[in-house]
């Protein structure tokens, strides 16, 4: 029963003591010192680091972007296959639209006068090719590999090596002999006009890369340069490959993938006219010399026509570079709320002062068994009460 008796005391004591804080005012450097310190380092965080760096105090969306290109430019070959030729966009621009790219014919393999016909396939050395009699060739078999579906013959491909004969597209193409240097190396003073128009739906802001200051007779004698005219929108394709780092005519022979990335950083509290899109450039497909597997970027097409009513073609394996345009950023614009929220959560690391200033006090200073005893005390109203009336 007495045990009972004190756990019901203590629970009633409990329930109806009261704690609040005390002011304790202590003269001493090293906690003063340390107080002060991180104050001003929490201080310095919130201004510094939250306010300027990270701009909490704004609200931000992200960029929603359309962009349309326009290549120019005149390039002339003269090859066995092809002869004197001059070369405009309809004939290196391939296909003519895509989205947020570009292709430039930089190099090809031509296969001219293609007909379907029976012919001996060509890859070597391939077991499903090679053979030495008709036994070794399989009638309607095709490898995703070669160039068409057997006959079932072992023809002569030369003196020395036969081949199974296909049901193809004769002749087959040779792409082992690729034209060094490219066919194509005019095209490194193309031209592209790149069109970017941005919105941030958020704060109901739309701009366009062509600036408003831009003019007409403006465009048509300006071309990009980083220092001299950073915000002209049309730039010459060697330019662009030489700020990714390298050179034209090189890449020009197996092609490759180069981006042009537009990034719109704005902070719509200040002038509009601020806000302006900044061009970085860079290869985007692999090039590692420990691994040149399927080095390069190229396709195949064909242009038919029609000789003698047999119907022909003209296969092109094409090799070239595609400019890929991507596009981001974001805008921020003051926000009460996320001021509140960010500034609020930031000074809330005050509160940890007190708790490491008193840690220092009560563990590193010489009085502190003297300043644990002035931290906490307890006030029994009552019994003073009591006393007082006796």
């Amino acid at each position: 029963m007495a045990k009972e008796s004190k756990c019901s005391c203590s629970v009633l004591l409990c329930c109806t003591e009261y704690e609040t804080s005390r002011t304790l005012i202590v003269r001493n450097k090293t906690v003063g010192v340390t107080n002060r310190l991180i104050q001003a380092i929490i201080i310095g965080y919130v201004i510094g680091y939250v306010c300027v760096v990270q701009k909490a105090y704004q609200d931000t969306d992200s960029v929603i972007s359309s962009v349309t290109t326009k290549v120019k430019g005149f390039a002339k070959t003269n090859s066995s296959d092809l002869g004197l030729r001059v070369w405009d966009t309809a004939d290196y621009i391939i296909p003519p639209q895509e989205e947020n790219s570009f292709f430039v014919l930089t190099n090809m393999i031509v296969t001219p006068n293609q007909m379907q016909t029976r012919c001996p396939e060509v890859r070597l050395p391939n077991p499903s090719t090679t053979c030495t009699s008709d036994s070794d060739c399989k009638e309607g078999f095709s490898d995703a590999r070669g160039n068409g579906i057997q006959t079932g013959k072992c023809v002569d491909y030369s003196d020395a090596v036969k081949t199974c004969e296909v049901f193809a597209w004769c002749p087959l193409e040779k792409d082992t002999d690729l034209p060094e240097p490219a066919m194509l190396t005019d095209a490194e003073t193309f031209t592209v006009l790149i069109k970017n128009n941005i919105r941030f739906p958020k704060f109901h802001f739309s701009k366009r890369n062509i600036l408003p200051d831009v003019t007409s007779s403006y465009l048509k004698s300006c071309t990009f340069h980083r220092i001299t005219d950073p915000h002209c929108p049309i730039f010459q394709l060697k330019d662009i490959v030489s700020e990714a780092d390298e050179d034209f005519q090189d890449l020009a022979i197996r092609g490759g993938v180069i981006g042009i990335l537009i990034n719109w950083d704005c902070d719509l509290d200040l002038s509009h006219k601020k806000c302006i899109p900044k061009y970085s450039f860079s290869r985007l497909d692999n090039k590692n010399p420990e691994n040149s597997a399927a080095p390069g970027f190229n396709f195949r097409f064909a242009k038919y026509f029609s000789v003698d009513g047999v119907e022909t073609r003209t296969l092109v394996k094409a090799y070239g570079i595609r400019f890929d345009v991507i596009v981001f950023g974001k805008a921020g614009k003051f926000n009460l709320v996320p001021t509140v929220v960010n500034v609020g959560a930031a000074l809330s690391f005050l509160s940890l002062v007190n708790a490491v200033s008193d840690w220092v006090l009560l563990t590193f200073t010489s009085k502190r068994h003297f300043y644990s005893q002035q931290k906490s005390t307890y006030s029994n109203a009552t019994l003073a009460v009591s006393g007082t009336e006796e």
